[in-house]
């Protein structure tokens, strides 16, 4: 699979294969969606232990890249189906930049748009990507994080605080 490279503004440079990209560290396209239920909780996930990285640590409900010549929308709305099993509307909130390096010698550098959707109703997870997942609310997360990081991915504890801000500044009208 081939990864869409971008600049610091996400303007598309090229692709590249993703785990070449990933060994390169080379800033590439990705999102990240957080999907809540109706009592405001956050749907996370623990990755599959197979997976090329952070496998067995828990994070938002749904990651991935899109593929090249497809909207960052449409892949969100797609990798959902294909790893949690459902579809929800999805709205963008917003995008940041992070580098992550990782033991085993590869680096996440991604432009990651972040969507959110509410959700309720059935979630049948492929096993190959999801090991685990519950609905958590989100204090109780972030307490979590701060007593036992080891157990979160990396871009999650980048995300989580920044959509709170997000979600904060939104309910309050600014």
């Amino acid at each position: 699979m081939d990864v869409i490279l971008v600049d610091e503004h996400d303007v598309e440079l090229g692709t590249m294969e993703k785990m070449e990209a990933h060994r390169q560290a080379v800033l590439h396209r990705a999102f990240s969606i957080f999907i809540f239920n109706e009592k405001k909780e956050l749907l996370l996930h623990q990755r599959a232990l197979s997976k090329y990285h952070s496998g067995g640590l828990w994070t938002n409900t749904c990651c991935s890249h899109p593929f090249p010549g497809e909207k960052t929308a449409d892949a969100a709305s797609r990798r959902l189906q294909e790893e949690m099993g459902f579809n929800t509307p999805l709205q963008h909130a917003f995008s940041f930049v992070y580098k992550a390096p990782f033991d085993n010698g590869l680096t996440e550098h991604e432009y990651d748009h972040v969507f959110t959707g509410t959700y309720e109703g059935a979630v049948s997870p492929d096993p190959d990507e999801v090991a685990d997942y519950c609905y958590k609310p989100v204090e109780e997360i972030v307490q979590s994080m701060q007593t036992h990081p080891q157990k979160y991915t990396e871009w999650f504890k980048i995300a989580l605080p920044r959509l709170m801000a997000f979600l904060q500044e939104k309910n309050s009208g600014a």
